[in-house]
């Protein structure tokens, strides 16, 4: 499994619900939960966010890609590059037909290794929703741990948890 990230160009298109042209421009082949209503939000941001900071395309949400099926399960990258205390936000969600399966560990694991490697980084923070319990069950795993609360505008109510970065290890 690996990231794959993704170009402003793609992320419009998914904004967009285009499949077609979301495909014509990613680097691997996307499905249909992809360019759905889902998702969509998370790619208009992602969108906007590359069009005012290009350079952030290589931090933002990108393709789950399970390289042995050659297929597209999720997404998961950073909220953005490191701010200026050095904190970044990561997110990941895994397709419905593909969870449960390791996807989002893995995600999660790629993550917490590059902003390990990353000197710019020093904390790495996630956002929860309190009914989401296997996320949050995720996150404590490696070492993540209850901050504070935040309202998201698209999200609600979500739980803040931090980790210092290159101290998520493997559970």
């Amino acid at each position: 499994m690996r990231v794959v990230h993704l170009t402003g160009p793609v992320f419009a298109a998914l904004a967009a619900g285009d499949l077609s042209a979301a495909n014509a421009l990613s680097p691997v082949p996307l499905t249909a939960h992809f360019a759905g209503p889902d998702w969509r939000g998370v790619w208009r941001v992602r969108h906007e966010q590359v069009l005012r900071d290009p350079a952030s395309a290589a931090w933002v949400t990108g393709v789950v890609w399970d390289e042995d099926l050659r297929l597209a399960v999720g997404r998961a990258g950073y909220h953005g590059p490191p701010d200026e205390r050095g904190t970044v936000e990561v997110g990941y969600a895994v397709a419905p037909e593909h969870r449960r399966r390791g996807y989002a560990r893995a995600a999660l694991e790629s993550l917490l290794r590059r902003a390990a490697r990353e000197p710019a980084v020093r904390t790495v923070r996630v956002s929860i929703s309190p009914a989401n319990t296997a996320s949050r069950d995720l996150a404590a795993q490696y070492g993540f741990v209850r901050v504070g609360e935040q309202w998201d505008e698209e999200d609600g109510l979500e739980v803040v948890y931090e980790v210092a970065a290159g101290e998520g290890g493997t559970p």
